[in-house]
């Protein structure tokens, strides 16, 4: 009954094998080992985009982050939700890396409109000199809150960017779920809508830690790996990173993971729904549920062994009958048994 995070979940046993394989003998370091030039090429293939730009780092925030600083320089504002990972997650890390600011643009169930970036677009870079100019935009995909951007409404936000001479970096950490959400293509969902560059994630999604960032645009490539080696995330034993990505990528099995994960999300969403006390706060599309119980449901839950974040205050102090907002997130790895369990513990 563990839903507190993906990032918790176990890797998957392919990859392990990958690892044990890749650990045989000697390898050319900081990605220059043959497995990254497969994982380079099977990433071009999977996203029809033979000119991009692939590298590897071992963490969500470096990615963003290094990406991020690619696309904006010091003086500029980067536009995103409030909800973003990047906002409200990252210690300031994008900010660290590119000098720039974040404009928090307001969303509606965690998700920008194009109404609303325009407005925040209009209002910035208007004092000349003395003002922020205009940066990327990064949207989240999967949002923070569980819900996913539809390949229109992505387009629909790249078109907005593109009027205001601005680029768009799309934070993909569990990047697979929505894509088979939605049941449409890597390449549909990212630079045929419109998107400048992605963080590919894996980590949520069965690997013990990788990244893949990925430029549509060939002409940053060398300026992304300078930062990469400045900012202290180009791996010495690089085969180990490259091991991972090429396991993840190998007979769809990161495609599979995701189907799991997303499935047995299904499954602990119906089983909510026929709760009376439960309330959900956004419509599940991937791996992540948000729902409002009373305090006392939630302790009762969680003092019979079920495992979740429980946000908004002390579920152990307070209004037995006050609701508190919990957060469920399925990896690859969670059974039905495991979700009937924690449902039986919850209309029990």
């Amino acid at each position: 009954m563990y839903f507190a995070s993906d990032n918790a979940g176990p890797a998957h046993p392919k990859v392990m094998e990958a690892l044990v394989a890749a650990n045989d003998g000697y390898a050319m370091g900081y990605g220059a080992d043959d497995i990254m030039g497969d994982v380079r090429a099977r990433i071009r293939e999977v996203f029809e985009a033979p000119d991009a730009m692939v590298h590897l780092v071992a963490t969500g925030t470096a990615a963003n982050s290094i990406l991020l600083a690619t696309m904006a320089q010091p003086w500029e504002t980067i536009f995103c939700s409030p909800m973003a990972h990047i906002h409200e997650d990252e210690c300031n890390a994008p900010e660290f890396y590119s000098g720039a600011k974040l404009s928090l643009v307001p969303a509606e169930n965690a998700k920008i409109t194009p109404a609303a970036l325009r407005a925040s677009l209009e209002a910035e870079q208007t004092r000349g000199v003395h003002g922020p100019q205009r940066g990327p935009l990064s949207i989240t995909q999967i949002t923070e809150k569980g819900t996913v951007y539809s390949v229109d409404e992505i387009a629909a936000l790249t078109t907005v960017a593109r009027e205001f001479g601005i680029t768009t970096h799309l934070d993909g950490a569990r990047f697979a779920n929505a894509l088979v959400s939605l049941d449409c293509t890597p390449a549909e969902m990212t630079w045929k809508a419109g998107v400048d560059a992605v963080s590919f994630g894996g980590t949520k999604n069965g690997l013990l830690g990788v990244e893949a960032c990925i430029l549509f645009n060939p002409d940053l490539a060398w300026e992304f790996e300078l930062r990469r080696k400045r900012g202290g995330h180009l791996f010495s034993k690089h085969r180990y990173l490259s091991a991972q990505m090429q396991a993840y990528l190998a007979d769809d099995l990161w495609l599979d993971m995701a189907r799991a994960a997303n499935a047995a999300c299904a499954r602990l969403t119906e089983g909510l729904r026929q709760s009376n006390t439960v309330e959900l706060a956004y419509q599940p599309q991937g791996n992540v549920i948000f729902f409002s119980a009373p305090r006392a449901l939630h302790q009762r839950m969680l003092d019979a062994g079920a495992t979740y974040y429980v946000m908004g205050g002390d579920v152990t102090k307070g209004d037995t009958d006050e609701r508190l907002t919990g957060r469920l997130v399925c990896d690859w790895s969670m059974t039905d048994a495991g979700v009937d369990s924690f449902l039986a513990l919850l209309h029990g």
